[in-house]
């Protein structure tokens, strides 16, 4: 009897042992996120007038990344630790990876602290450089390099609205009457969302949507009722006592219908996006030959890299390659902060086959207004993604690297890289690195 148990347990561990060894193994991986939970980003006169009282009092300057924001991103950065010490990229237990990853953030003081957070929890206490331009400089890594033609950017998203503007409107009336409410609870404001001159009309004197129109206006204030949420704000500090998990999910729909125009829509979208896709795609492909690849950030060693950014950024790419999700409690295609889109370069041990896995992963609202600890048995929402274009290979595969690298290529408007910018970004990081 004893012998038999002997023989299932040696072939049980075989079989685990083999499974172990079949299984994909990752290499390299790009995380592409937003900043955490910041403040608004107007200023309290320009934000009262369109609520009956006055907005709360944030605690810091307008755009900068809160406290409890701070918080959420140490939690995030500590599950992707356990979950990048149980693929075997990162090691459990000192220093070592320290020139394995890498971390370029945007100038903002939100996108650095974030950049910085992240760090402390994925290498706790080592110390480590956030690498960034000089602050207050534009980053044409976020920023992208130039400006769209007017022209082009006015008919692609006409031609995205089809039945025209006021169609737009009437559309996502209910949202606008919902955030109405939530702002004023009836009671008038200086400024309705809903003028009737800006009624007339989204578009404005050839511009795109006019930002002091309701549905740009509809899209900031909506965005800042979930930064309350999120916050863990409570009783009138939480949308004046009127704010609900489901009105706001309501009043959401201006921002993500407002995103998906104004940052998707694809001329757009490839206007901003492809200095930073193009970037994103030399680093993986410096990751897949082991060699220097120009426009790469990071070095050949580098196995993780991150880009702290906004919002924007991850619109920008998702538009570029036709990428959605839906994540629960969160509008489609919803960038809400410390929100990810991560790329993920794997080996078949079994062909020696790369392929590249595409996730957006975020912290559900309850987890950011509750700061609940993340681990890989309580992780934050994720959702694999898969790429227009992969379509014939599964979605546990992913997408082979020589597919992944065509359709990216495909997306990217060349015109519009500027590996140079970078190479001034890369000088100028040693007297603007910021270690935490």
């Amino acid at each position: 009897m004893k012998s038999k148990l002997w023989r299932a347990a040696i072939l049980a561990f075989a079989v685990w042992a083999w499974k172990l060894e079949a299984a994909p193994r990752l290499k390299y991986v790009v995380i592409v996120t937003r900043h955490g939970v910041r403040s608004p980003t107007w200023d309290a006169a320009r934000l009262n007038q369109y609520s009956a009282q006055p907005w709360p009092d944030w605690g810091v300057p307008p755009g900068y990344l809160t406290s409890h924001g701070r918080r959420l991103a140490v939690i995030l950065g500590s599950y992707y630790r356990e979950w990048l010490i149980q693929e075997h990229l990162l090691s459990s237990a000192g220093c070592g990876d320290r020139g394995r990853l890498y971390i370029w953030a945007d100038t903002d003081q939100r996108t650095l602290e974030t950049g910085r957070a992240l760090a402390e929890s994925l290498l706790p206490g080592c110390g480590f450089t956030i690498h960034s331009r000089r602050e207050g400089e534009p980053d044409p890594l976020f920023s992208g390099t130039g400006s769209p033609n007017p022209v082009l950017a006015a008919k692609a998203v006409l031609d995205r609205l089809g039945a025209g503007p006021q169609k737009l409107l009437a559309d996502h009336r209910a949202a606008l009457d919902t955030l109405q409410f939530i702002l004023t609870g009836g009671q008038p404001p200086s400024k309705k969302l809903i003028e009737p001159p800006a009624e007339m009309g989204v578009l404005l004197h050839g511009k795109l949507i006019d930002p002091s129109g309701p549905f740009a206006v509809g899209s900031t204030l909506s965005e800042n009722l979930l930064l309350e949420y999120a916050n863990g704000r409570h009783g009138a500090e939480l949308g004046w006592g009127r704010l609900t998990e489901a009105n706001l999910f309501q009043a959401l729909e201006l921002h993500r219908s407002y995103a998906d125009l104004m940052r998707r829509t694809p001329y757009l979208a490839r206007v901003r996006g492809s200095n930073l896709l193009a970037h994103v795609l030399a680093s993986i492909e410096q990751a897949v030959s082991g060699k220097t690849v120009a426009g790469a950030l990071g070095q050949p060693e580098t196995a993780l890299l991150i880009l702290s950014g906004h919002d924007t950024n991850l619109s920008n790419i998702s538009g570029m390659l036709g990428l959605s999700w839906a994540l629960p409690g969160y509008q489609p295609d919803e960038t809400p902060p410390g929100g990810a889109l991560i790329l993920s370069l794997w080996r078949d041990p079994q062909n020696g086959q790369l392929f590249v896995r595409t996730q957006y992963t975020a912290q559900t609202l309850d987890q950011m207004r509750n700061a609940d600890v993340l681990s890989l048995t309580v992780p934050p929402a994720n959702q694999a993604v898969s790429i227009p274009g992969c379509e014939t290979t599964s979605s546990d595969e992913g997408c082979t690297w020589p597919r992944f690298k065509f359709v990216l290529q495909r997306a990217i408007d060349r015109s519009r890289i500027d590996f140079r910018a970078f190479q001034e970004t890369g000088q100028a990081q040693n007297l603007q690195a910021r270690s935490h």
